[in-house]
């Protein structure tokens, strides 16, 4: 395992989602919503990865928040496909389960993100007037 726990998970999640893209292609006859499914649940990861060469904090809140979007788009797709009964209901427990998993260890990213970026700003801001009345 890498040192991102999350980066792990959303790398084994969009091999899920590969795996069920192909499930619905050849067992049921679903060609479109599994393909919207297909690239939001492996964008995931992918912006993940890109985020550990974000280039700046504000990069990095970006790829990290896209990635919670993905993760959001991909929960609509599931629940879509199991609407429409494209999916058991235990298929649909199953990667349902993990990708509000995903989405809830985002969600606390983004908001761990926010939270030191406003410290790192206090700070800077009390430096910058503790400076000038130097």
């Amino acid at each position: 395992m890498s040192k991102s726990i999350i980066r792990d998970k959303a790398k084994s999640f969009a091999i899920r989602i590969i795996h069920l893209y192909q499930y619905l292609r050849t067992e049921r006859n679903e060609f479109i919503l599994s393909k919207q499914l297909l690239r939001s649940g492996t964008s995931i990861g992918a912006n993940l990865t890109e985020q550990e060469f974000a280039i700046s904090q504000a990069d990095y809140l970006s790829k990290t928040s896209i990635a919670l979007k993905e993760a959001a788009e991909t929960d609509y797709w599931i629940d879509l496909l199991h609407e429409t009964k494209y999916l058991t209901e235990v298929e649909y427990e199953a990667i349902s389960k993990d990708v509000k998993e995903l989405i809830s260890m985002l969600v606390k990213a983004v908001k761990t993100i926010r939270e030191k970026a406003i410290i790192v700003s206090t700070c800077l801001a009390l430096l910058f007037t503790f400076h000038l009345l130097l």
